[in-house]
């Protein structure tokens, strides 16, 4: 009877034995201080672009920096009503929103609609571009809120 025993175990448990000797964590190795700061350095770019482009607009440049509260600000940019924000928090629907808002943006500076899917898709080039070039804020894009001024002639 201990030998039947011995060979369940044997066929049954070394296996699982075997399995557990694989690492299977992704703990890996920390992050290194380049990638660190490289990614600071980037978050920075698009923090301080963000806060041209609001301004530019405005509207005050630390609203672009507080959750949530930035997007009311987007919207109001953009001619957009509050409750676009709610469509923001729902998966799949976000991604649809966000590049409308970014199409409307480039719109309300005087961009086309090419410059807006570079916002969405691109936007850690875009934005420097927007904030940071000669782009005027024409009004919103979407109407609703305030009517968009007539083009000076030159």
């Amino acid at each position: 009877m201990n030998s039947l025993i011995e060979v369940t175990q044997t066929v049954l448990f070394t296996p699982a034995r075997l399995f557990a000797q694989v690492e299977y964590s992704t703990e890996g190795n920390p992050p290194s201080p380049v990638s660190i700061i490289f990614g600071l350095l980037i978050s920075l770019l698009i923090i301080v672009a963000m806060w041209k482009v609001f301004t530019k607009a405005g509207q005050p440049g630390w609203a672009s920096i507080i959750p949530i509260y930035n997007l009311y600000i987007w919207c109001k940019i953009v001619g957009r009503p509050w409750w676009w924000i709610l469509l923001m928090l729902i998966p799949f629907v976000n991604f649809i929103v966000c590049i409308i808002l970014c199409i409307d943006l480039a719109k309300s500076f005087g961009k086309g609609v090419g410059f807006g899917i570079g916002l969405a898709l691109l936007g850690i080039i875009f934005f420097p571009i927007l904030g940071f070039g000669s782009a005027q804020y024409q009004g919103p894009a979407a109407g609703g809120l305030t009517p968009r001024p007539a083009p000076q002639a030159a």
